[in-house]
């Protein structure tokens, strides 16, 4: 028998690109691949990129020039770009960087068989479409392996919100929603491999209105029916926009047993003059008010959330509204950034904030979250908590796992293995973890 063919994929981004490259793998593996977790001993290389970054292109381009040597001295080397940034720049990669052979964007990717079997003959192969095939039903019959505890699994793709600084319109395209058959389907799947906690994933995961059986159903329909789903342990959903949070899916946070006490919801300002100028089409009243209903439905839930810091125009005041903001909700988590242009997006355009301005007043942001999110660790010590666990730890005996809140848990010395979900006393509080013991 001849030797398997290695591939080494690097992800960027966002967890539904960690999903993306997990279904990349496993069609390759029917055409011979293995993975390598080096680059060096690969015969193939996929870069499965993001275009939410600052300079994502470039980043890309800088990654594949590392590549020109390993391509000399390996010239049957294939490269490949997957995701956002190869539905963005098409051919442009091929120009810019030869030694690519291959691009493929976020919806065509079923299709790596035949492109790679056309960069074995010595041609380049390129597919940029939004083709009506669904690329899910075409990888169902891929290989199944073992799995981990935990596993994404995308529900709906693209975005239809259009706001003032993201691309994701441009490279996803409009929104879509998968069946609810093929999903459950996917999760009997999925747990029989393993699985114990999935977590579904979507550009605006509430905003799914997949195809049931009764007409078009609510992702907390859906949920629902993944709450019958026996193995399966935990359910989580992200990204969420404010307008899709709809009377079912709050309901749902306090009845669905499965579902679990965290929800991602972005606000990125607490302006509702950098709100419109974002075309948000939500104000921080309506985003407060709505926080306070969904703790309503769940008081112990832990909310997460995105900020955007120096948007174009934004002034002082605009960012104290922000922080303000902040003081009101007290995430248990938050992703802040700074803005950054891209382009082709209505903000490019606009006066750009002064970037040490920008840089202070992110600085400012992220303290005081970084406040809150210890003070609500702190206050677990003490406290029982569900883990769910899922590897071994730094130090010997140690075994790490998530709780229902998403905090991750350590425990030592203890008997238990990965998979096994167990009642754990919160005994100490770190910097970005808790301590147990298993009860």
């Amino acid at each position: 028998m001849s030797e398997p063919k290695k591939l080494y994929i690097k992800t960027y981004g966002c967890q539904m690109n960690v999903y993306d490259s997990e279904r990349m793998s496993e069609t390759l593996g029917g055409q011979g691949y293995v993975e390598t977790q080096s680059p060096d001993d690969a015969d193939m290389i996929l870069l499965n990129t993001c275009h939410i970054r600052e300079k994502a292109a470039e980043k890309v381009y800088s990654e594949l020039g590392r590549f020109k040597g390993l391509k000399a001295e390996k010239p049957d080397l294939k490269i490949g770009v997957a995701g956002c940034v190869a539905q963005a720049e098409g051919e442009e990669i091929m120009r810019r960087q030869p030694l690519v052979d291959l691009v493929v964007g976020p919806q065509s990717y079923h299709r790596l068989p035949e492109m790679e079997a056309r960069t074995r003959e010595g041609q380049k192969a390129l597919d940029t479409d939004f083709p009506e095939e669904d690329k899910f039903e075409k990888l169902k019959n891929r290989p199944k392996a073992k799995r981990g505890p935990t596993a994404f699994l995308t529900v709906q793709e693209g975005c239809d919100k259009f706001c003032a600084f993201c691309v994701v319109p441009y490279t996803r395209g409009a929104e879509v929603s998968r069946p609810a058959d093929r999903i459950i389907r996917e999760a009997h799947d999925l747990v029989e491999r393993g699985v114990r906690e999935i977590t579904l994933l979507g550009q605006n995961v509430n905003a799914y209105h997949g195809a049931g059986a009764n007409g078009d159903m609510t992702l907390a329909g859906l949920i629902w029916e993944l709450n019958k789903v026996d193995g399966l342990e935990r359910i989580r959903f992200t990204t969420s926009h404010p307008n899709d949070m709809a009377d079912d899916l709050i309901e749902a946070h306090g009845t669905c047993e499965k579902l679990m006490p965290y929800l991602h919801l972005p606000v990125q300002s607490g302006s509702d003059r950098i709100l419109k100028r974002m075309n948000r089409s939500h104000t921080a009243e309506s985003y407060l008010r709505l926080v306070e209903r969904i703790r309503a439905a769940r008081p112990d839930i832990m909310m997460s959330g995105d900020f955007i810091v120096g948007f174009p125009e934004e002034t002082e005041e605009d960012f104290q509204a922000t922080m303000d903001l902040v003081e009101q909700v007290k995430y248990g988590y938050a992703y802040s950034f700074k803005y950054s242009t891209r382009p082709g997006t209505p903000a490019a355009e606009r006066p750009q904030v002064d970037p040490q301005a920008a840089d202070d007043r992110l600085q400012r942001l992220q303290a005081l979250i970084t406040q809150h999110q210890r003070e609500i660790q702190d206050a677990m010590v003490g406290r029982k908590v569900s883990v769910l666990f899922e590897k071994s730890g730094r130090l010997p005996g140690q075994m790490v796992g998530k709780s229902e809140y998403l905090h991750s848990v350590h425990v030592s010395e203890a008997d238990v293995a990965v998979g096994e979900l167990r009642d754990v006393r919160i005994t100490g509080s770190g910097a970005n973890s808790l301590a147990g013991t298993l009860i």
